[in-house]
């Protein structure tokens, strides 16, 4: 018997403008991981929503355990054994775990009754069988993003799939929880499930995976064997070219102190106290520690997302009083925020509205009307410059990939002119071609006397992008490091200093 699970045979999808897929075929082992690559808008994603019914192949045909089988809707996929994790997340965020695992299919008693006991007591075994320390009765919004894409992960494993699909899963994990992931993992494959794994991570997918398959325009480009395959092989077939670098050289010219944070923090909604640091012009500062330490809530307190409880922010020399996020785009701030699909895109709006919806007044005429003319080439230079695939200016922002979702984020900020670039994880879950685009695109600001202060997880990325590193550990900063003079191990020792 042969010990393939699913196969997919030459599906093309077109549409209007664009041909997504191309005859791409795949096929994934019992107890294999399948790692799935290529840069964004390769059609991965499009590949997926055919496998789940979501999208309706023009052609090509999908075999499960040697069966011809069409699936209608993710529902049906789902029932005959195949399940997905999305990047994106989409839970039901103000009900608790258990509810959010079991949605759709509550456990019964009397046939009308909901077995909450039951429920609990599922849920409880599942969370413990691979240590997740939640409880069950938690609402899903007091958790960190982290913490809601392991719920998935198990959510997923609950329905005993055959296959399951994993889209770039540790986006929001830190190290430790790639760790507990890969365990998970491990034991799916001691069971004989197949696992397809997306991911843009050269490294993890080097570890983690059996055979590596890669898409390049919407065709299959090879499989491989991943003990055969190397970074610059890989990196070749996505984007049909060798890359030099992985971060473009710049030439480093910081100058005066632009910005001032002191004595930061805002202890009823966060971890953060006492955070102090400058910002100088040109100057790219990174932003490390492990997930939950309050990273993201720096920039959301500078930024006026959050209120803060203490401290100061001097821009300029110039002490700010920013109450919300418009008095901060005002003092010529701008920020990529970690989650695009939760607070990033507006997913109903087309490409176009969503390049210009922070820059409105500018296009403002007689008070009332908007100058259509100027909006139609402003969001045409951002489609030029930023390079976002796109049928046109006029498709819904939602039907792009990730990574041109967020091209099309950044260049709505750069349309503001700011001075300063907060940048959470503006790289997460977008392909090694499109994060140097990224890349060079950080540099060409910080060379014209803007700066940026970047959030990652990626310890390559802050290193080879920032000029300095500032630590947060439990709320706290625990240092601030000169790339050029740090190391890795000594990042994530000052990550753990206040543990």
């Amino acid at each position: 018997m042969s010990d393939i699970l699913l196969e997919i045979k030459n599906i093309s999808k077109s549409f209007p403008g664009v041909k997504a897929l191309d005859n791409v075929s795949l096929d994934v082992r019992a107890s294999e991981v399948h790692a799935l690559m290529g840069e964004n808008g390769a059609g991965k994603s499009t590949l997926m929503k055919c496998l789940f019914g979501i999208y309706l192949e023009d052609s090509g045909e999908i075999f499960l355990e040697g069966k011809k089988v069409h699936f209608n809707n993710a529902l049906q996929a789902l029932n005959s054994g195949i399940a997905m994790v999305q990047q994106e997340l989409n839970q039901a965020t103000k009900r608790n775990v258990m509810d959010n695992l079991w949605l759709g299919r509550y456990p019964l008693k009397y046939k009308f009754m909901l077995d909450e006991p039951k429920m609990y007591k599922e849920t409880k075994k599942l969370l413990e069988e691979f240590n997740i320390d939640v409880d069950p009765r938690e609402t899903l919004s007091n958790l960190s993003v982290s913490k809601r894409q392991m719920i998935e992960i198990i959510k997923a494993v609950s329905h005993n799939a055959k296959v399951i699909v994993f889209d770039e899963p540790t986006s929001s994990l830190s190290d430790q929880e790639v760790e507990q992931l890969f365990a998970i993992i491990k034991k799916l494959k001691e069971k004989g499930v197949g696992i397809i794994y997306i991911s843009h991570k050269m490294e993890e997918i080097l570890a983690i995976s059996d055979r590596v398959t890669i898409m390049r325009d919407g065709k299959y480009i090879s499989t491989n064997n991943s003990k055969d395959l190397t970074m610059d092989k890989i990196i070749k077939d996505m984007v049909g070219r060798s890359l030099e670098s992985r971060f473009p050289i710049r030439e480093k010219n910081v100058g005066e102190i632009l910005l001032q944070v002191k004595n930061l923090g805002a202890t009823h909604r966060s971890l953060v106290k006492d955070v102090s640091f400058d910002l100088r012009k040109g100057e790219i500062l990174g932003i490390s520690g492990l997930v939950g330490a309050g990273r993201s809530e720096i920039l959301e307190l500078i930024f006026g997302y959050m209120s803060k409880e203490q401290g100061e922010v001097i821009l300029n020399g110039k002490k700010l009083n920013i109450k919300n996020t418009k008095d901060a785009i005002k003092n010529g701030f701008a920020m990529i925020t970690e989650e695009r699909r939760e607070n990033g895109i507006f997913g109903v709006l087309s490409v176009k509205e969503n390049a210009v919806i922070s820059n409105l007044n500018s296009y403002k005429e007689y008070k009332l009307a908007l100058n259509d003319k100027k909006m139609q080439y402003d969001t045409n230079k951002i489609i030029d410059e930023m390079s976002v695939k796109t049928p046109s200016s006029k498709t819904k922002i939602s039907s792009l990939s990730g990574g041109n979702q967020q091209k099309v984020i950044i260049g709505r900020w750069l349309l503001t002119k700011p001075e300063i670039l907060l940048m959470d994880e503006p790289t997460r879950g977008i392909d090694v071609g499109a994060k140097y685009e990224i890349y060079q695109l950080m540099n060409k600001m910080v060379d014209e006397g803007k700066s940026i202060i970047m959030i990652s997880s990626e310890m390559p990325e802050l290193i080879g992008m920032s000029d300095r590193i500032m630590v947060i550990s439990n709320g706290k900063v625990a240092g601030i490091v000169d790339t050029d003079k740090t190391s890795q191990e000594e990042v994530m020792t000052l990550a753990t200093k206040y543990i």
